[in-house]
């Protein structure tokens, strides 16, 4: 008796399962009857039909990747070259991708390494280094149009890992170090080139600055001798009043100014190793004593009347001051 009780719980618990099925999150499950695809069995929790109903596949319906192993391929221009992908698949449509194709990661594998030798063979060396975007867009492209009947979506194809020869990857190294010398030179030659520009326009502001300095000196020295001359000028007309009132010292501090000026022009000249002294030098110290008694003259017409000065000491040779009226 304990033995068939034993018995039927066990069968009833072989029934309840087979009779009900709990789906996880991100599976799908196929069911036959009878061997034949009925339904396909979503997330939760499902009830068969018992002793005709049966679970057929378990297809998991998330995200996957696969790796494509590592193959050597020859490029369009007879370069050998080792690549390597990873794909990333999802199926879409769980039937088609368990009942349409055998061992499905296995065939998606197949199809990418075919086809990585086809788009990689039909490229030359340097598009295959420089253009993996394109390598990878063109494998999408021919991949995910060839899975999809069995229900597969592919997302994404990237070039994992891509090994040139030995003595190409020597040559690019050689290649890469002539272009950095050669953008070394550059840019030392453009830091010449802005120093020469910065010098030329130093040189240039100072030749400015020294030309204005000359022009401001030129201005000052013709105002300067502007003034002198409205001095002289000034005191021209003074002389020509005094002599148009008769009076003979203006004539005397003019023939003066004069002589002296010569005299002292001529004592200047660096060619002259000898100056003779005239010997009618009494006659210069009479002018001079007449440019006394005019600068006295001028000084009582402008203020109060002062003591005239004394008459400045003769000559010791060459006569006496000539006397004045």
């Amino acid at each position: 008796m304990t033995y068939f009780v034993l018995a039927l719980v066990v069968f009833a618990a072989v029934f309840l399962f087979s009779l009900v099925k709990i789906v996880p999150q991100g599976r799908e499950l196929t069911v036959e009857r009878f061997g034949k695809y009925t339904k396909t069995l979503k997330p939760g929790i499902s009830i068969l039909v018992p002793f005709v109903e049966r679970i057929g596949r378990r297809m998991n319906m998330m995200e996957q990747v696969l790796d494509v192993p590592q193959q050597e391929v020859i490029t369009k221009d007879n370069a050998m070259v080792k690549v390597d992908a990873i794909v990333f698949i999802q199926v879409m449509d769980a039937p088609s991708a368990a009942y349409r194709v055998e061992n499905l990661p296995y065939a998606i594998t197949q199809l990418c390494s075919t086809n990585l030798r086809t788009v990689v063979g039909s490229m030359d060396l340097d598009e295959v280094l420089f253009q993996r975007d394109n390598i990878n867009s063109r494998l999408l492209t021919v991949i995910d149009a060839a899975t999809e009947p069995w229900g597969v979506k592919v997302n994404r194809i990237e070039i994992k890992d891509l090994t040139p020869p030995v003595d190409i990857t020597n040559a690019m190294a050689r290649q890469m170090k002539a272009e950095r010398e050669r953008r070394a030179v550059i840019t030392e030659a453009e830091g010449e080139k802005q120093a020469a520009i910065a010098r030329a326009e130093g040189a240039k502001q100072a030749a400015i600055l020294q030309a204005e300095g000359r022009k401001e000196a030129a201005f000052r020295d013709a105002e300067a001798r502007e003034r002198e001359a409205e001095a002289e000028a000034k005191a021209t007309a003074m002389v020509s009043e005094a002599i148009a009132r008769g009076d003979v010292n203006a004539i005397n501090y003019f023939v003066a100014q004069r002589y002296v000026d010569a005299f002292a022009e001529l004592a200047r000249n660096p060619t002259a190793k000898t100056v003779i002294v005239p010997a009618e030098m009494s006659g210069l110290v009479g002018t001079i004593a007449g440019i006394g008694e005019l600068v006295g003259l001028a000084r009582e017409q402008q203020g109060p009347t002062r003591a005239a000065p004394p008459p400045p000491p003769r000559a010791a040779r060459g006569g006496s001051v000539p006397p004045t009226t």
